[in-house]
């Protein structure tokens, strides 16, 4: 998807987060302390190969391995302060490439690009048959800049 090409950009000019680094610090902010099972169910892929992006995750420092608050016998991974923070500021990277691109439209046009990327993702939700999770109240709270 063309959204994807500041991800890309980044990652060619050697600053940029590995985009499975981004997408599990993402989903441990928003829904807390997951085992990597938790973790491989959430995107549907394998578990050893979560298991290599956690393991990138843990040498990077951007997350830590706990015992589960409930109990349970596995442990589970939390983002730790520094991930939050590289998190945010590639969060932010990402916010000025998309404002860069947006300049030059004017506010109902970004609403309506917003408003149509909202729908594509709840319809892709649909038919999956599963809702992703959001923070929209902490990150953003869904406005377009």
């Amino acid at each position: 998807m063309l959204i994807a090409r500041h991800h890309v950009m980044g990652k060619r000019r050697g600053d940029g987060m590995e985009r499975s680094a981004y997408l599990l610090l993402t989903r441990l902010e928003v829904e807390g302390p997951m085992t990597i099972g938790q973790l491989a169910e959430a995107f549907r892929l394998d578990t050893s190969t979560v298991n290599r992006q956690v393991a990138a995750l843990l040498r990077a420092g951007d997350a830590e391995r706990i015992a589960d608050p409930a109990g349970g016998l596995a442990r589970k991974l939390r983002i730790t302060a520094e991930g939050a923070g590289r998190l945010a500021g590639e969060r932010e990277t990402h916010c000025r490439g998309l404002e860069r691109v947006l300049a030059s439209w004017g506010d109902g046009e970004r609403q309506e690009l917003y408003a149509v990327l909202t729908r594509f993702n709840l319809s892709v939700e649909e038919v999956e048959g599963r809702e992703w999770p959001r923070a929209s109240d902490a990150v953003g709270g869904g406005v377009v800049r």
